[in-house]
């Protein structure tokens, strides 16, 4: 003798997400944004028995409402968060330029490994092939793939004070 809806449960378990959302939608009549399998089996086993067995029993229903007519509901809106005043203001003035550095839109070249490299000098940090980056050493570590001082790798020494 088959059990069909033992057959259809135990068909849950090798059913992939998106199928097991698919038939959510069947069992349910609606769609749902859960992709965790787990539930989606739960759930789907669940609706599956009640409609083939009965939902919940008049008694548990009725408990139910008792319990929810007992309990602390909500009866207003909950009120508007009340209206600070803005958070004060931050200066966001750049850092002072380092005196090393070329003045903004000139060029550092770097022959590395017979690739020619080009930095251009940006107010807020340096374009390397169309990709912005904070500091040399972060445009160092992108050509060389390892941690340089950006300054040594592009052989940029302090000037000496006359």
């Amino acid at each position: 003798m088959s059990n069909p809806l033992g057959q259809e449960l135990a068909a849950l378990r090798r059913m992939s997400v998106s199928t097991l959302q698919d038939k959510y939608f069947e069992v349910f009549g609606e769609t749902t944004t859960g992709r965790n399998k787990a539930w989606l089996q739960k759930r789907i086993a669940w609706r599956m028995q009640a409609n083939a067995f009965g939902g919940l029993s008049d008694r548990a229903i009725q408990r139910a409402s008792e319990l929810a007519n007992e309990s602390d509901l909500r009866v207003t809106a909950p009120r508007e968060p009340s209206r600070l005043p803005p958070p004060p203001a931050v200066n966001r003035e750049l850092p002072p330029k380092d005196e090393r550095l070329p003045p903004v839109g000139d060029c550092l070249v770097r022959d590395y490994k017979g690739r020619e490299c080009i930095v251009t000098i940006l107010p807020d940090g340096f374009d390397f092939e169309g990709e912005h980056y904070k500091t040399l050493s972060a445009v160092a570590k992108a050509i060389t793939g390892q941690h340089w001082n950006g300054f040594r790798f592009f052989k940029i020494h302090k000037q000496e004070s006359a």
